[in-house]
């Protein structure tokens, strides 16, 4: 395990060996450890368990939850007052899966049952409807973002620039000496995969060419500022503004592509702005391209949007878990590619990967109009980017 896994390993290992309060939940996108944390916890604490995925083509019936739950009951009985932990996998593919938990949950409660419950999604905006809707008050949420430089770097022996073309998916990272099958596995197992089996399949989506389409144009150009008509343009669809935010909130959601709103002090006028649209793992860049890792280091262009779009994935990522809230700002031809909001305190970020420049004016601009506790320029003249990113982001961020 990585520090970032282990320390998230050890709140979950505290959470179970407290007495049985709440449902444990773990969400996060495909590839970031959550099965194999929550079995690795679930053993580790010497209880009882057991684990089951709805991980399936077909949907599971709600009653399959019963079933899964049934079996730890017996366990947990057979226990006595040690209890026993079920792990209940993907469990967005079942329909109405809170209601069914919030019940057996509640049932558990009454007769003082020890049983204590660890669920695991992989559409982390199904799994938060599914909290809202039916069990406020009853879960406890660890949010599992992409891994970040540091980790890969920690598990896999990772080099920075191998980092920015192979991205965070710890299960790729054996497939990187066979940069074809890299490729492969990327887009079949974690693109397709999360597109067709974690937003269109759970998901209303009336254009689902449409969601892929801009999918793929917001790789091409992550960390560009790109308004919506453009993207209609270019994706050659008479849809509507509405519908691509809509679709970019899904990719979000799904932990493959944001879009980035403009900072202008007061959220409610950032709403609505053109976005900046930003991956969330360069690998879904780069295995897309069809260049190998030799000729996308040779293009400076492309290299230097990796730079910028790593930096901005862990940014993002540490957003999407809770810690900050991450914009851009633009104004006339004045820019500052990142501006991190935490608190009332604001940390504005430039990235370059070219040359260095004294004092970029799109900084000197912002700070003349919102005076941000903090700026920092990554990259030439700045903050090395392996330094910034082998930190967490956090810890980068005014508070």
């Amino acid at each position: 395990m990585t520090e970032f896994v282990r320390g998230h390993a050890a709140t979950l290992e505290r959470r179970l060996a407290e007495p049985r309060r709440f449902i444990q939940v773990l969400a996060g996108p495909r590839q970031t450890g959550k099965t194999t944390l929550a079995r690795a916890v679930a053993e580790s604490t010497g209880a009882p368990s057991h684990y089951a995925s709805a991980d399936e083509p077909t949907l599971r019936e709600g009653g399959w939850i019963a079933e899964q739950w049934e079996i730890a009951r017996g366990r947990a009985r057979e226990a006595g007052g040690g209890g026993a932990i079920v792990v209940l996998d993907e469990i967005q593919k079942v329909p109405g899966w809170s209601e069914t938990a919030k019940r057996l949950w509640d049932e558990d409660t009454r007769a003082k049952l020890p049983l204590k419950v660890v669920v695991l999604g992989s559409a982390p905006l199904l799994i938060e409807r599914g909290l809202t809707e039916s069990l406020t008050g009853r879960f406890e949420m660890l949010r599992l973002p992409h891994w970040s430089y540091g980790e890969m770097r920690e598990a896999f022996g990772f080099s920075l620039e191998q980092y920015l073309y192979y991205g965070g998916y710890p299960g790729a990272a054996p497939l990187v000496a066979e940069p074809e099958r890299w490729a492969r596995y990327v887009v079949d197992s974690l693109i397709e995969t999360t597109i067709s089996r974690d937003v269109l399949l759970l998901t209303r989506v009336d254009k689902p060419a449409l969601l892929r389409r801009l999918f793929e144009l917001g790789c091409r150009h992550s960390g560009q500022i790109l308004s919506y008509t453009k993207m209609l343009g270019q994706l050659q669809d008479a849809g509507n503004a509405t519908t691509l935010a809509h679709y970019l909130e899904l990719l979000a959601a799904a932990g493959m592509l944001t879009g980035l709103q403009k900072f202008a002090g007061r959220a409610v006028r950032s709403r609505g702005s053109i976005p900046k649209l930003q991956v969330l793992n360069t690998a879904l860049v780069t295995a897309q391209s069809g260049l190998s890792f030799a000729d996308a280091r040779a293009d400076r262009e492309l290299w230097g949007r990796l730079v910028e779009s790593a930096v901005g994935a862990h940014l993002a990522n540490a957003a999407m878990s809770g810690a900050c809230e991450l914009f851009y700002w633009r104004e006339r031809n004045r820019e500052v590619d990142f501006v991190v909001r935490a608190g009332r305190n604001v940390t504005a970020i430039e990235v370059k990967s070219g040359r260095a420049v004294p004092s970029p004016p799109g900084m000197e601009a912002f700070a003349a109009a919102f005076r941000p506790a903090r700026r920092l320029l990554i990259g030439a003249g700045g903050i090395a980017v392996e330094e910034f990113l082998s930190k967490p982001a956090e810890s980068w961020i005014a508070r």
